[in-house]
Order: structure tokens, then C-alpha cells, then sequence
């Protein structure tokens, strides 16, 4: 149980960080809404990354499900939470100094954005791997199509320019995450 406390603490620092750095840049909006536009699609993927922190940090509680720890795990859900990181930096720059605006600045780093979202899928799958087989089959189809079609989802995102496309999967995504938190976890709404 010690592990898990310790993998726990390092989880929340590196998760706080990135909501911080969320929650902080989205506030900006607020604080001085005449320098930055919001960019509604920029946006979207503000909300389903902020979405996916949040679940994902819940769902991290199963690591408590591993009884024996090794350094490669540790190293490994590191690494895996690190890719949230860069996900929130991607999304959020320190200045757009070089870009006209958020519209400009997310269609030139797209690739960088869908490259890393479609690793955190691939990561959860070995992450959900390492709690378990008992608990990976109790999952069901369901979790494995839907990181599968995430990944090709993302892959594909990265060579499509067409702006239809992506509001179509940035509101699938967050619909589809939003849906499956309240089934998996029997919310009542």
C-alpha cells in the first residue's frame, strides 16, 4: 500500500499541474476577453482534455489493484501522466506571439496534439493492462473499441484539415466521455 500512496502522490502533483494549467489559461479569457479570442474548436478540446483529466484521475484509484510494484510501472504511469501534461501545454502556449490567434495556433500543431491524445489512449490500455487481467476482461469490448477507435480517430485527425471534421469529433469526444463516465461509474442524472 506504500507504493501505491507514493504513486498516488505523484499522480496528483503532475495531474494538478496540468488542470492548473488549464483552469489558469482558460481564466485568461475572463480577466482580459479583448487580447485572445476563444476559438470554439480550441475550446472543445480544452473541455474534452479537462473531461479526460478528471476521469482519468479517478480512474487511476484501480492502481490500487496491483500488489506488487516494479520500476517500470512506476516509470511507465509517469510517463503516462506526463503525456496529460504536454497535452495541456499543447493546448495552451505561453504567448501566441507567432500565430494570429487560436484558430492559427491549433491547426499548426494539431499533429503534435492528435499524436499525443491518440498515445494516451494506447498508454490506458497498458495502464488498465497493469491492473490486472481480471480487471481488463471485467472492462468489457466496450473499453477496448472505444481506445482503438479513439487512436484511429486521432491518426486520422492529424492529415484532415477540414474544420467540419474536426468539430464533429471534438463534440463526439466529449459527448461519447461525458456518457461513458455516467454508465461506467452508474451516475444518475
Amino acid at each position: 500500500m506504500d507504493a501505491f500512496l507514493h504513486i498516488k502522490s505523484i499522480i496528483g502533483i503532475i495531474l494538478g499541474l496540468s488542470l492548473t494549467h488549464l483552469i489558469k489559461s482558460s481564466v485568461y479569457f475572463i480577466q482580459h476577453p479583448g487580447r485572445k479570442k476563444i476559438y470554439l474548436l480550441h475550446f472543445m478540446w480544452v473541455v474534452y482534455v479537462f473531461t479526460l483529466i478528471i476521469h482519468f484521475w479517478w480512474w487511476e484509484f484501480n492502481l490500487k489493484l496491483i500488489t506488487e510494484w516494479f520500476f517500470v510501472d512506476y516509470l511507465f504511469i509517469i510517463l503516462y501522466i506526463i503525456l496529460f501534461y504536454m497535452l495541456c501545454a499543447i493546448l495552451y502556449p505561453d504567448d501566441l506571439n507567432d500565430y494570429d490567434g487560436y484558430k492559427d495556433y491549433f491547426f499548426s500543431r494539431k499533429k503534435w496534439f492528435f499524436t499525443i491524445l491518440a498515445l494516451c489512449f494506447a498508454a490506458d490500455i497498458v495502464d488498465t493492462y497493469l491492473k490486472g487481467e481480471k480487471y481488463f476482461s471485467q472492462l468489457g469490448n466496450e473499453y477496448l473499441i472505444r481506445n482503438v477507435s479513439h487512436i484511429v480517430f486521432c491518426v486520422v485527425a492529424v492529415f484532415i484539415k477540414n474544420k467540419i471534421f474536426h468539430y464533429a469529433m471534438a463534440s463526439a469526444f466529449i459527448i461519447y466521455e461525458i456518457i461513458y463516465i455516467v454508465r461506467f461509474y452508474n451516475l444518475e442524472v
